[in-house]
């Protein structure tokens, strides 16, 4: 029965072979669509931890311009220029979250359409208070360790997709997680897709910091994704790989990709080419059209025409 429940889930959540890919963008949709001829189905977002909770049922309206499929991503941090942690890892897993996450449940299902949920990526750079090490590979302890991290992040999976109060607490308690106290909105896959996101490699590249080890289990994740940035002529296309292969029942997305205030339009090209021999792959989501940003393509014409000629055609 379990080889059956895995073959369905490729099937519904795979695409068929040569399918067309969602291409998205964080920052300006329209002025991206000037620069590259892109009509980016995804509209990229990141939150902070808290952020957007008192959106409810008004969210169809708020995500009008992140649509018509909205990404939302969020942190454990808030606060900005000079941002916090706001939470833990541990503290989610132990339920002290579930009130910003009730509120994304009803937002999401007051949504009613398709949307990708990005929890706490790039989980194992440093940069991320939610990561379980430090830049040197010292342990940040119990409250950041990848056993924590895994629990948050099936505790997320579970309270956005939502049930009864009886189902969630059977699930949890599978868990030894805390119960919950209501009953959550059903928000069913693939409609709402929950995307686990690390990069290919950890930064630190210390082993307890693998992509794997933040790695709650197929049945908490809907999409596996990576981020993916050409920094001074080179790109982790190896890491990228093994993570591709090591989820072969996943879907698989570019939640970020992008030049690193570089012009090298030999990454754009590879992309193109990789995107067309990976059967797997529903999204690319370029980073940033931001006015000024070191990503932005405007001060990249040989990347900007390769775009056009070699990723703007896929979607």
């Amino acid at each position: 029965m379990k080889t059956l429940a895995v073959i369905v889930a490729v099937l519904v959540l795979a695409p068929a072979a040569g399918a067309r890919v969602s291409l998205g963008v964080l920052g300006n949709t329209s002025r991206f669509a000037g620069q590259t001829g892109q009509h980016s189905e995804v509209s990229h977002v990141i939150l902070g931890w808290g952020q957007g909770a008192s959106w409810g049922a008004r969210l169809s309206v708020q995500l009008a311009s992140h649509g018509p499929i909205p990404m939302i991503g969020f942190t454990t941090s808030r606060g900005w220029p000079h941002p916090y942690e706001a939470i833990t890892p541990l503290a989610v897993a132990n339920g002290n979250g579930d009130d910003y996450l009730g509120a994304l449940n009803a937002a999401i299902s007051s949504w009613g359409r398709p949307i990708f949920i990005r929890p706490w990526p790039e989980m194992n750079g440093h940069w991320n208070a939610y990561c379980a090490f430090t830049a040197s590979g010292r342990s940040k302890g119990a409250a950041h360790s990848t056993a924590a991290y895994r629990k948050a992040f099936a505790r997320i999976y579970l309270l956005l997709h939502g049930g009864t109060a009886d189902e969630l607490d059977a699930r949890l308690h599978a868990l030894r997680l805390p119960g919950v106290t209501h009953d959550y909105d059903v928000n069913p896959a693939p409609t709402l897709r929950v995307v686990w996101n690390p990069q290919g490699y950890g930064s630190p590249n210390v082993p307890g910091n693998s992509a794997q080890a933040y790695y709650p289990g197929n049945r908490y994740v809907d999409v596996v994704a990576n981020d993916l940035y050409d920094i001074g002529g080179k790109a982790e296309w190896a890491a990228n790989d093994r993570l591709y292969r090591a989820h072969p029942s996943k879907p698989y997305a570019f939640a970020e990709w992008g030049l690193w205030g570089i012009d090298d339009p030999a990454f754009v090209k590879r992309m193109g080419g990789w995107a067309k021999t990976h059967r797997r792959l529903i999204l690319l989501a370029w980073f940033e059209s931001r006015p000024g940003s070191i990503f932005d393509l405007a001060t990249k014409p040989a990347s900007r025409a390769a775009y056009r000629r070699y990723i703007t055609p896929l979607g």
